[in-house]
């Protein structure tokens, strides 16, 4: 039987480039990881070259590591998806933890995960109030300009801080927004040294939140939780007086999401 062939007529048995990334991924997360680039590509049935192209994409984007050492662990994006499933498959209990958060505040609350380069809401619980927020499930939002993304950021070495600036731009949401690299990198360490963030209308006008870091199994922060406000009816020393409850539910959901 003729052996499949790639669209420049060459023999291929390992498959095209969708098959070949997934079996690296699929060789790349088994337990006992990180694992050594040949082990990888031995196991996936990938060619060593092709291998170490692929993974050096997966690299790039996020999805893989390269430590060093030639092995190659979860990266932050890998890490995010898993925890998407887990918080799919976990949700009438994470649920549970921000329908309490909520009551207890009286506020919206969200729970969003780390998207590239954005956060996206995995999570909404909607307050009692007449006016609702206008955030939806499966939202994305800018990192720089919310309180979960700058628990993201506030995550982040130097070097992944240094990437992520480098890929995106500092765009204002507002006239409150934080776009100059200097000042927002004052605020993550702020944010590190509180152990929660605050976004004071840098997203939208009149919405105020705070939020805190949630966390994967290896202790990187992957999305947070965060309560939203009206400015205009609840005050700001009220809503930093939520801080402990906002840091208490989101190690509950780093919890459920290990």
């Amino acid at each position: 039987m003729d052996q499949p062939r790639s669209r420049s007529g060459r023999a291929s048995d390992a498959g095209n480039a969708a098959e070949k990334t997934i079996r690296l991924i699929e060789a790349a997360v088994t337990p006992g990881g990180p694992h050594l680039l040949g082990d990888i590509a031995a196991a996936a049935g990938v060619p060593k070259a092709s291998a170490h192209r692929i993974l050096r994409t997966l690299v790039t984007n996020g999805f893989l590591e390269s430590d060093g050492t030639g092995r190659y662990p979860l990266g932050p994006r890998l890490r995010t998806l898993a925890a998407s499933v887990t918080a799919t498959q976990a949700n009438a209990r994470i649920d549970d933890l921000l329908a309490d958060l909520s009551r207890r505040t009286g506020q919206t609350v969200h729970l969003a995960l780390r998207t590239g380069n954005t956060a996206t809401y995995t999570h909404k619980v909607d307050s009692a109030d007449a006016v609702q927020m206008a955030s939806r499930i499966g939202m994305r939002v800018p990192l720089h300009t919310t309180a979960i993304g700058k628990c993201v950021l506030a995550g982040l070495d130097g070097p992944q801080l240094a990437g992520f600036l480098a890929d995106t731009s500092l765009t204002a949401r507002t006239p409150a927004s934080l776009v100059d690299p200097t000042a927002l990198g004052d605020e993550l360490a702020r944010v590190r040294a509180a152990g929660f963030a605050v976004d004071d209308e840098e997203n939208e006008a009149s919405i105020r939140c705070v939020a805190a870091g949630v966390r994967d199994q290896r202790g990187a922060v992957i999305g947070g939780v965060s309560v939203s406000t009206l400015t205009f009816l609840v005050p700001r020393d009220r809503v930093l007086g939520w801080a402990p409850d906002v840091i208490a539910t989101a190690d509950a959901v780093s919890t459920r999401l290990a």
